[in-house]
């Protein structure tokens, strides 16, 4: 019996027909230690996929965002506490799976590239669709690099999770002149990319926050210049949706430099039926709400902790 027979018949002798690992293991003639290698295997190549129904539990955030906004809120408990960074790790952990659940055969997944959905893709469980895609959604170079290694080694995750076809998009975060940009974008290879974003069924993206721990990508990268940061600030920017900047109020469409960029607008993302934001840390709250007020997720994917300074910030609203 070749070995992935082997494992799937542990794994139905244990998940299916309940018995022990000692059980198994004499049948088998191996070590107990053998029979859990074998399962988590099991688990690893997706013989076996452990579902925990998700319930949108009654917190105050969960209700102000579907009372206020129709978001639903996935909550992920965290010891109180846990950093910044065991926090995104459990946020991720359970958007990977949730995301597992969403996305099936037929489906285009837009990811935005960033610290976030790096995180979502070390944790995706091995699932094989037929005939769906993975796109990027905003463009990932900048003056001191490509940013494409990047940005595709995210997308690459992703893809290879899922047995997708992966598209990525080669432009960059941020455009130096507007007219460059629009040109560019009456490219027949660019207009494929931009129409296939448009018609992804998933969005996932993070929150860029412009400081405090876990800073984005977009602040600390290279992608914007010390004048360019200065004018953010003026305009009361708070962070950024795909390297679309938004205000505390949830404006975005009169600052300057979104017309130089390359991700979509919300505007944009509204075309596609599921928004998923995934949130962990406190720096991100004020994008967080900002990114609410402009109505861009429809699901938000959040620790406790980072959940309740949000329904804070709500209620001084």
């Amino acid at each position: 019996m070749r070995e992935r027979e082997v494992i799937h018949s542990v794994a139905t002798l244990y998940y299916v027909q309940r018995e022990t690992m000692a059980s198994i293991a004499a049948r088998l003639g191996v070590s107990r230690s053998t029979v859990s290698r074998m399962l988590e295997q099991a688990r690893e190549n997706g013989i076996v996929e452990i579902k925990v129904n998700p319930i949108n539990a009654a917190t105050p955030f969960a209700d102000m965002a579907l009372n206020r906004f129709g978001i639903r809120v996935h909550s992920v408990s965290v010891r109180k506490n846990a950093n910044t960074m065991h926090r995104l790790d459990q946020a991720a952990r359970v958007a990977a799976h949730l995301l597992a659940d969403w996305f099936v055969d037929e489906m285009t997944l837009g990811v935005a590239w960033g610290t976030t959905t790096s995180a979502v893709a070390d944790h995706l469980p091995t699932k094989s669709t037929r005939g769906s895609k993975v796109v990027q959604l905003n463009g990932a170079a900048n003056r001191r690099s490509s940013g494409v290694s990047y940005a595709s080694q995210i997308m690459d995750r992703f893809s290879s999770a899922f047995d997708a076809e992966a598209t990525y998009f080669t432009v960059p975060a941020f455009f130096d002149y507007v007219d460059t940009k629009t040109a560019l974008w009456r490219e027949v290879s660019v207009q494929r990319v931009v129409n296939l974003q448009r018609q992804a069924d998933i969005a996932l993206f993070g929150v860029g926050a412009l400081r405090g721990q876990l800073i984005s990508q977009v602040y600390s990268g290279g992608y914007l210049q010390r004048k360019e940061m200065q004018q953010l600030a003026d305009e009361r920017v708070v962070g950024d949706i795909c390297t679309v900047f938004i205000r505390q109020d949830g404006t975005w469409e009169d600052i300057e430099l979104n017309m130089r960029a390359s991700g979509p607008n919300p505007r944009e993302l509204a075309s596609i039926p599921r928004r998923v934001c995934v949130v962990a840390g406190a720096n991100k709250v004020g994008a967080l709400v900002a990114a609410m007020r402009a109505q861009i997720p429809t699901d938000i994917i959040i620790d406790d902790q980072t959940a309740a300074e949000a329904a804070e910030l709500l209620r001084q609203a």
